[in-house]
């Protein structure tokens, strides 16, 4: 038998599980998958949003991977740290370990005022309304007028699009009470997603884009004098210089072409104003009363070489409430070997690389692996990859020695492993809490009654 262990079940976790099992030079594998929470799916359960219905379905096919009978789930097991399992015990453990574990940290804007009370990341605002157990009630959107979201992909649309849609249209998911709650107390009115180069450089995607048009109640602001700055915005023909511009970006252009058309709402346009806006840089976070007043911005303007440069001219912007999405970063893991400059694992092919030569039985897959890019399925020809590595090296991997039973292990050492039982557990409990609201299953958002919810399996 071969005995792999895969650190992380989010999508690249499971995607080399499932590469695992499918693959016919190893019929006898055996995949345990260990995770710091004591719930699977990663970044689907707490990084997608509430209201994105379609693509946290993928927790289905996620779920197939992890019920197959050769595979454990094993939550509640952290790895690395004064608390977790090293990367040296665990690869005493098992025959091959696979790191999965994601980039979870952000990128910082580097500007003062950064740390003021009312400025976070994106991630950890995401964290909140996904009831990520390590971000507690963070009471964000209570007294904000105006929220500034810089950053101009995915996740800002995201978190811009959460702010402005009503609270009531958010019963129907699985948003935790206390983030339910302040969603509907809010005061925000205007949601201003910012970003420093022009709308073709934009990495949001059109259906994204779109949906910022059809919130009920809500109304995108689009500045036609910002949009015309970019020169493939102004390009009738579809051509940036020589070069045909992307479908994607010729969507979204022709997308904000009629948002600029609209013009500014008037007075009597009632609801909640997004604005969409380019070619601003931040440069301080403005502060009155202690906490976060504004954003100032410095101009920019398109540059020769393809980025943007400096017009001398500043902008402030009224925000009490700033959520930075300008990117992540892979965190190093204690007895893993780190490229600092990278944010990833070292590695040839998915086998980790300890100075410079691949360490016998260590592997990555996912953004660890390769960096913060693609989409949710980019990992699964990342993890094949890696597993192609893996079986390559697979006659010398059965001659390390490995534990007969990892897990009881783990226990000896007084560990608690959260398995597959736990988890249906957990979803019960969900599942009750929301019947008792009126909704369907609402989220556990914190560790003890995760972990309560986990241990009471005769519920």
């Amino acid at each position: 038998m071969l005995s792999v262990a895969v650190v992380g079940s989010g999508p690249s976790g499971v995607y080399t599980a499932q590469a695992l099992l499918q693959q016919s030079l190893v019929p006898d594998v055996r995949v345990h998958v260990l995770d710091r929470l004591p719930t699977p799916y990663g970044l689907v359960r707490y990084g997608v949003a509430p209201d994105h219905e379609k693509i946290k379905s993928l927790q289905n096919s996620l779920r197939a991977v992890l019920e197959d009978d050769r595979v454990t789930f094993v939550g509640n097991v952290g790895v690395g740290g004064a608390e977790g399992v090293s990367p040296a015990r665990l690869a005493r453990l098992y025959h091959a370990v696979v790191y999965c574990v994601g980039a979870s940290a952000d990128r910082a804007l580097a500007v003062p005022g950064e740390s003021l009370p009312g400025s976070y990341s994106a991630t950890r605002f995401v964290s909140w309304y996904s009831a990520h157990p390590d971000v507690g009630a963070d009471p964000f959107v209570l007294d904000a007028r105006s929220a500034v979201v810089i950053g101009v992909g995915n996740v800002a649309v995201d978190v811009a699009r959460i702010l402005a849609r009503g609270a009531e249209e958010l019963r129907a998911t699985d948003v935790p009470r206390a983030a339910l709650s302040a969603l509907e107390d809010s005061r925000v009115r205007d949601v201003h997603i910012v970003g420093r180069r022009g709308p073709s450089q934009a990495r949001f995607t059109t259906k994204e884009l779109r949906e910022l048009g059809a919130l009920p109640g809500a109304r995108v602001v689009v500045d036609p004098a910002e949009l015309a700055l970019d020169p493939a915005y102004a390009a009738p023909d579809g051509l940036s210089g020589a070069l045909p511009l992307p479908a994607v970006v010729r969507r979204n252009l022709e997308v904000l072409r009629g948002w600029s058309a609209a013009g500014e709402p008037t007075a009597a346009d009632a609801g909640r104003r997004i604005r969409l806006r380019f070619f601003l840089r931040p440069v301080e976070l403005l502060e009155r009363d202690g906490r976060v007043a504004g954003v100032r911005f410095a101009r920019t303007a398109p540059d020769s070489g393809g980025g943007v440069r400096d017009t001398g001219e500043y902008e402030d912007v009224e925000a009490q409430l700033v959520l930075r999405a300008v990117g992540y970063r892979g965190v190093e893991l204690p007895g893993l070997p780190f490229d600092p400059v990278r944010g990833t694992v070292p590695h040839t092919a998915g086998r980790v690389l300890r100075d410079g030569a691949p360490a016998p039985g260590e592997y990555v897959a996912g953004w660890i692996k390769r960096g913060p890019t693609g989409v949710i399925g980019s990992n699964r020809s990342c993890a094949k990859e890696t597993v192609t590595s893996l079986l390559e090296d697979a006659a010398a991997l059965r001659r390390r020695p490995a534990a007969d039973d990892p897990l009881a292990v783990l226990r000896e050492s007084g560990l608690r492993p959260v398995e597959w039982s736990g988890w249906l557990s957990i979803e019960r409990a969900e599942a009750e809490l929301g019947r008792s609201l009126g909704r369907g299953p609402v989220k556990i958002p914190d560790w003890p009654g995760l972990l309560a919810a986990a241990r009471d399996r005769d519920r």
